[in-house]
């Protein structure tokens, strides 16, 4: 298997104030699934850190696991894929961010270099070979938005597993992993996009009240911290924009 992180992803469990399980992240497996092998239930994602010899750790808050574990989801499979094709594995480690400022959260589009044009997202993308995410995720914001951030907690990290075809033809066994944190923008700049011939088309400041009109993406509208931001517009101070960056206002 090949991937972005020449380590290799390590699951670290943590019961109390002991680590109780460090193992390594499997081909499109998820992170709680390799807690369950190991008797335990993920609470809640703490943190992920690149660590000596280039291994990234992703650490979570456990409790030990009662019941039946639960059943691997099943494979998804482009629809232009056969059953007897085989893809080459590919596990790709990326980092994300939920930023908000005031009653705005950052958004970014998705161009025809992907398998979702005109659909939005958060801003955030691939590692670079030994960046940390913490790292990784400035770099990404900056190059997406123009922005910059001020990391808040990790948020939860997200795993998707599918055989599909990459941008080039290549057929690819692809494992995503997305490490998603809240962040905060002090002082909002115009949004531009840097990464000229990237996967950025678009990126725009959304008010909260605004965001049913702009249509995300399967894996974003999963998340119900970006979706309920809707329901909180009222509670939220107002910050000042730079003028062309009003969007949904």
């Amino acid at each position: 298997m090949s991937g972005n992180v020449t380590g290799g992803v390590l699951v670290v469990g943590v019961v109390g104030d002991r680590e109780q399980v460090v193992a390594p992240l499997a081909h499109g497996e998820h992170p709680e699934a390799v807690l369950a092998r190991h008797g335990l239930r993920a609470l809640r994602a703490r943190s992920a850190r690149l660590a000596e010899g280039g291994a990234l750790e992703l650490t979570y808050e456990a409790t030990p696991l009662t019941g039946i574990p639960p059943e691997a989801p099943s494979t998804r499979r482009d629809p232009d894929v056969g059953d007897d094709e085989v893809g080459e594995p590919f596990q790709r480690v990326a980092a994300y961010a939920l930023v908000t400022t005031g009653r705005h959260v950052l958004l970014t589009q998705f161009n025809s270099r992907t398998d979702v044009p005109g659909d939005w997202g958060l801003p955030g993308g691939g590692l670079d070979p030994g960046e940390s995410p913490d790292e990784g995720l400035h770099r990404e914001v900056w190059e997406e938005t123009g922005q910059r951030i001020e990391l808040g907690p990790l948020l939860t990290v997200q795993s998707q597993h599918w055989v599909g075809r990459a941008p080039d033809g290549r057929l690819e066994d692809f494992h995503a992993v997305r490490i998603v944190h809240r962040a905060t923008c002090p002082s909002p700049a115009p949004v531009v996009v840097h990464d000229v011939g990237g996967t950025t088309a678009d990126a725009r400041w959304v008010a909260f009240d605004e965001l049913d009109g702009y249509p995300l993406s399967a894996s974003w509208r999963e998340l119900t911290e970006l979706t309920a931001l809707a329901d909180t517009a009222n509670g939220a101070a107002a910050v000042d924009l730079p003028s062309d960056e009003r969007a949904g206002e």
